[in-house]
Parts: C-alpha cells; sequence; structure tokens
C-alpha cells in the first residue's frame, strides 16, 4: 500500500507538469475558451485544479500525532459526495473562487502554479511518508496519502474537461487507471458490482460530482 501511495505522488507530479505544459502553449482564445463545464472557461479550470498546490503546502503545519479518521481517497471522496456533503452545498462557492482566482490571476502565473509551486511543494512532501496524518476541517484527521490519492483523481478528470475544450492528449493512462480505480471504490460495492454485472437497474453513478 506504501508503494501504491508512493507511486500516487509521482503521478501527481506528471500531472501538474502536463497542466504547466499545455497551458504555457495557450493563446488567448483557449484560455477563453467554454468548457463542458457550464459557466466556466479554461481559465476558470485552471484556476480551481491550481489551488492544489497552496493547500498542500500546508500540509507540514497540520501534521499531527494522532490515528487517521480517514485513510482511503475513496473515502475522503465518499464525505464530500454523499448528501448534503461540501461537493453539494459548496458548489457554488467553489465556482466562484474559481472565477474569482482566474480573474486576478493572469495566465503565466496559473501556469507557475503548478510548474514552481506545485514542484516545489511536493518536494517537500517527499520528506513525509504516505500514512503521515494531518488534520483536516472537515475529515478530522486524514492520511497524506489519501489526500494525495484525491488529488490524482481531480487532476486527471478536470485534464479530460481541459482536453475536451482544447484538444491535446489524454491523461497518462496510470492516471486513467488510477482514478478509474479509486472512483469505483467510492461506490457501494454491491451495487456498483450488480448494476455492472447488469443485475440490477439501480443508478449508481455519477459517485462524485
Amino acid at each position: 500500500m506504501g508503494q501504491q501511495r508512493d507511486g500516487a505522488q509521482r503521478l501527481l507530479a506528471e500531472l501538474w507538469a502536463g497542466w504547466a505544459e499545455r497551458g504555457a502553449a495557450f493563446d488567448a482564445g483557449q484560455w477563453g475558451r467554454a468548457t463542458r463545464l457550464p459557466g466556466w472557461t479554461v481559465r476558470d479550470l485552471y484556476a480551481h485544479v491550481a489551488a492544489a498546490p497552496e493547500l498542500f503546502a500546508q500540509v507540514p503545519g497540520a501534521v499531527v500525532d494522532r490515528p487517521a479518521a480517514v485513510d482511503r481517497g475513496s473515502a475522503v471522496l465518499r464525505t464530500y459526495n454523499r448528501p448534503g456533503g461540501l461537493a453539494h452545498t459548496a458548489a457554488g462557492a467553489v465556482a466562484d473562487g474559481a472565477r474569482e482566482t482566474a480573474a486576478a490571476l493572469g495566465p503565466q502565473a496559473l501556469v507557475a502554479r503548478f510548474a514552481e509551486d506545485g514542484t516545489r511543494v511536493l518536494a517537500r512532501l517527499a520528506e513525509f511518508p504516505p500514512d503521515t496524518v494531518v488534520g483536516h476541517p472537515l475529515l478530522d484527521t486524514v492520511t497524506l496519502g489519501a489526500l494525495i490519492e484525491v488529488a490524482v483523481v481531480e487532476a486527471t478528470v478536470h485534464l479530460l474537461d481541459l482536453t475536451a475544450a482544447v484538444g491535446g492528449p489524454p491523461p497518462p493512462a496510470a492516471a486513467l487507471e488510477a482514478t478509474r480505480a479509486l472512483l469505483a471504490e467510492v461506490a457501494d460495492p454491491v451495487e456498483f458490482i450488480e448494476a455492472a454485472t447488469g443485475r440490477s437497474g439501480n443508478a449508481v453513478l455519477p459517485v462524485i460530482r
């Protein structure tokens, strides 16, 4: 499990590098292009995903010497996406925040969030093992590995949104595999298996919004 989560950090570095490389090549028209997320431009999408390096920069100061209440990325996503969870109640605020950040930062600064801040933050996080426990305002305590798993999903899903808007190669195969596996883990296992094998018509998807 430790090796798997160490691999997740390397995968996150690859994904963030991809975001930086793509953004560095965009022209003004591509930055302003609409995405399939209603009301979001490419620049808004970048601003949303580019918040992750800043959030991970807070990890060293949030380490606690307590057991983790949550140690799987799937459990993090399940908590956020349950009925009444933040994925539903805070969706409008998240969208507004992305647009405000996009308006405040130019494309060059957004790319630097990945190329410079992201590289620096991941180098710092490499000093902490994946089972490092940090305090969290919603989850109480959570492992660093679980947060990194979620960040991989976030970067991958939104990279698909980006590709749908401006073209380009798909996310790395390993990122797609990791994201598919984690999303399947979010669903109730029996309901997912029965729906996937045609034994149930229950609506299992989507598991996150």
